[in-house]
């Protein structure tokens, strides 16, 4: 994807989530849909995780891999991956609506939109990031399960956590440019 010239993009800010701060508010999904690069659908999820025992809700959001198994099988090229790591929708006129990326992604993220027959997940609302603003979700999370800045800035808020981007499914180590929050001393996410 090519990047504008003029792009304000900070490098130097990153996305963390926090999951133990979710409070299944539900505003995030609909800060999202009201992006209108989205059509409106939120590219953010809020599910519960375990309904029947407990309230506890996560939040599910794309983490933007640094190899992004999505981009990789996808046939007609339609998903990239920019200089600054933000893996992107599908391109419209690209997308061949396979459903290859649905099913590959090891966080379960990347939807199928059949009105469109269109991969959407979240570009880290691109349209704001590379303007030097905070995605949509992140500015109106009122429990900061959803956080934007530098690692400094998350570091003072978190003091007894640690950002955690490395996951590993099975056999395979997955790194992310989005970050979990764990217990401090964390370094990597068994996810089985």
């Amino acid at each position: 994807m090519a990047i504008p010239a003029d792009t304000s993009f900070r490098t130097d800010r990153e996305f963390f989530v926090d999951p133990q701060r979710c409070i299944g508010c539900h505003a995030c999904e609909m800060a999202c849909a009201e992006c209108e690069t989205n059509g409106q659908i939120a590219m953010i999820s809020v599910e519960y995780v375990q309904r029947a025992a407990s309230p506890q809700t996560a939040v599910q959001i794309c983490m933007h891999c640094e190899e992004p198994a999505c981009a990789e099988v996808c046939p007609a090229d339609a998903i990239s991956k920019d200089e600054f790591g933000v893996v992107h929708s599908a391109a419209t006129e690209r997308c061949i609506a396979c459903s290859n990326c649905v099913l590959a992604c090891p966080f379960g993220v990347p939807k199928k939109i059949e009105p469109q027959q269109l991969m959407m997940k979240c570009n880290l609302c691109y349209d704001r990031t590379s303007a030097g603003r905070k995605p949509m979700c992140a500015t109106v999370c009122p429990s900061g399960a959803l956080s934007y800045g530098t690692r400094d800035e998350i570091a003072a808020a978190r003091p007894g956590s640690d950002p955690v981007s490395v996951f590993r499914f099975g056999e395979q180590t997955v790194r992310t440019r989005v970050h979990v929050m764990m217990p401090k001393g964390s370094h990597l996410l068994v996810v089985d």
